[in-house]
Order: structure tokens, then C-alpha cells, then sequence
């Protein structure tokens, strides 16, 4: 049980840092977001990231060539298991963390 609850926890982490990213978004002219980033939907579900299946936590954050506009905050930090980035062919601006670049 206790592990079940640390998985939930670390999952919600990686959501909420997610979730951040998007409400730094300005610009999204395909409408992914909106329509696969819900809170009620579970983060290895989302369009854009792969979570590892020994940890559940997000492992692979690629958002290449969907022409989204907006800034990295430093939340982004929090995915700890992040091993992957592709950002390519969108317009962020704003440094990664040191955590994960």
C-alpha cells in the first residue's frame, strides 16, 4: 500500500511540473494540449512523454515539431526521472534547470 501512495506522489510531482509547462504555453495552433493534457487523465497518457514502467514516473518529454510558443519554467526541475528532452521546432524560451540539462 505504502508503495502504491509514494507511486501516486510521485506521479502527481511530475504532473504538476507538466502542468506548469502548459500554463506557460502562449501558443498551441494544434490544440494538443488541451485536448491530452487533463488533469484527469494520467500523465503516461499524455501526448508528448513516455513514463518508464519501473518507476511510473516520466521518463521521455518530446514535443518536436508542434510549433508551441512559451517559456520553461523552473518546475520543469521536478521531473527527476527525465532522461530524454526534444524540444525542436518550437519557440521556448527561458534556461532548463540545471537538474535536467
Amino acid at each position: 500500500m505504502a508503495s502504491s501512495a509514494m507511486t501516486q506522489t510521485n506521479i502527481t510531482t511530475d504532473q504538476l511540473a507538466l502542468l506548469s509547462l502548459k500554463s506557460q504555453i502562449i501558443s498551441d495552433p494544434s490544440h494538443f494540449m488541451n485536448e491530452s493534457w487533463s488533469p484527469a487523465i494520467s500523465v503516461c497518457h499524455w501526448v508528448g512523454f513516455t513514463c518508464g514502467s519501473r518507476h511510473q514516473r516520466m521518463k521521455s518529454l518530446n514535443l518536436s515539431n508542434m510549433a508551441l510558443t512559451g517559456g520553461i519554467l523552473p518546475e520543469i526541475g521536478n521531473l527527476s526521472f527525465l532522461v530524454s528532452v526534444d524540444l525542436g521546432s518550437n519557440n521556448f524560451h527561458g534556461n532548463f534547470p540545471q537538474e535536467i540539462a
